[in-house]
């Protein structure tokens, strides 16, 4: 009874055109889709961002050591601050001692919870991860005190000058 009418646009269920909206023809021509081009970094002098890159590959191929197990430390930007000492350590090794310190009761576990700072979370079931309660904050890092290596690494990777 009912015959399939289409409105004379072509138009979709919310009326817009097909093809983005470009009017075209010609069924074989695509259309035109604007060339992605990266930004350039805001650096003004092409030597700064050489050096810089210098710099960064210097510090990558650096050989830091950990003070707790005595490896070497491949990706610094993961790494903590010894509590004594102030050098890298790897997190792993920060996360070890802390388990080593702390007595974790059922549903309970030691995570990282950020700003240089691990936390006992108490779950109510152990295996829904998404709700916990921090039931304990453990400051790994001093706040106030960066480390010198610290500064050095975000000195290189930052974008603000």
């Amino acid at each position: 009874m009912y015959k399939n009418r289409r409105n004379k646009n072509h138009n979709n269920w919310n009326n817009q055109q097909k093809n983005g909206g470009q009017k075209n023809n010609n069924s074989n021509e695509q259309p035109k889709q604007k060339k992605f081009e990266p930004s350039r970094t805001n650096y003004e002098d092409e030597n700064v961002l050489k050096e810089r890159k210098k710099a960064i590959q210097e510090l990558k191929t650096r050989q830091t050591i950990c003070e707790k197990c005595g490896n070497p430390i491949l990706e610094i930007a993961s790494a903590l601050a010894d509590r004594t000492s102030g050098n890298p350590i790897h997190f792993e090794c920060a996360l070890k001692e802390v388990e080593g310190n702390e007595t974790v009761g059922e549903n309970e576990k030691i995570a990282y919870i950020g700003q240089g700072r691990f936390g006992v979370l108490a779950y109510e079931n152990i295996r829904d991860q998404k709700h916990f309660t921090i039931k304990k904050i453990i400051e790994w890092e001093e706040r106030d005190k960066k480390a010198s290596w610290r500064e050095e690494v975000s000195d290189l990777y930052s974008k603000v000058n």
